[in-house]
């Protein structure tokens, strides 16, 4: 029988049934019921943290209930395997770096979606009107623009131009 162990730090450890587990730097676990009767005691933060530190795991800022999160825990501390008797740690998770600069643009839509209709009739010299790019996609004006903001803009990351000409609204891509 398997035999975890969390520190005081939050770090989960596997032991083998034959290690001792004598060392009081922790609390010791073998089954659910036994992680739900000491996750009963802890706060739920205490929970948070040790599913956020778990490898592999998208980070959580809450539970539904504590019930859930131990649910989750144990699942997630399954895969832990002992190797020789030693006793083998959950690494330190990875950390997300998102922000705008790392997500930058993203590759254009190819073959013969609207998308790719779209992005054509924007690259030419003169770009495209809303009428043109409305008759080549079949879409409402509401509908160009939107997708002209959400996904070229934003989800692409594309630099679009935006002017009158002759009273009427031109699109076209910056190089």
């Amino acid at each position: 029988m398997t035999v975890f162990k969390i520190s005081a730090e939050n770090t989960i450890s596997l032991l083998d049934s034959t290690q001792q587990t004598g060392e009081n730097s922790g609390e010791t676990f073998s089954t659910l019921q036994e992680l739900g009767a000491l996750a009963e005691r802890w706060p739920g933060s205490r929970l948070i943290e040790i599913w956020n530190s778990l490898p592999g795991v998208e980070p959580v800022r809450r539970f539904t209930s504590r019930q859930i999160a131990t649910t989750r825990i144990w699942n997630a501390i399954q895969h832990l395997q002992t190797s020789d008797g030693a006793e083998k740690k959950a690494p330190a998770p990875k950390k997300a770096h998102t922000n705008k600069a790392a997500r930058a643009v993203r590759p254009t839509a190819g073959g013969n979606t609207k998308a790719a209709r779209v992005i054509a009739l924007m690259r030419k010299p003169k770009g495209a009107t809303l009428h043109a790019l409305m008759r080549a996609t079949g879409w409402q004006t509401h509908s160009v623009r939107g997708f002209i903001s959400g996904h070229l803009k934003k989800k692409l990351g594309l630099k679009v131009r935006s002017s009158k000409r002759d009273g009427e609204r031109v699109y076209s891509l910056k190089p």
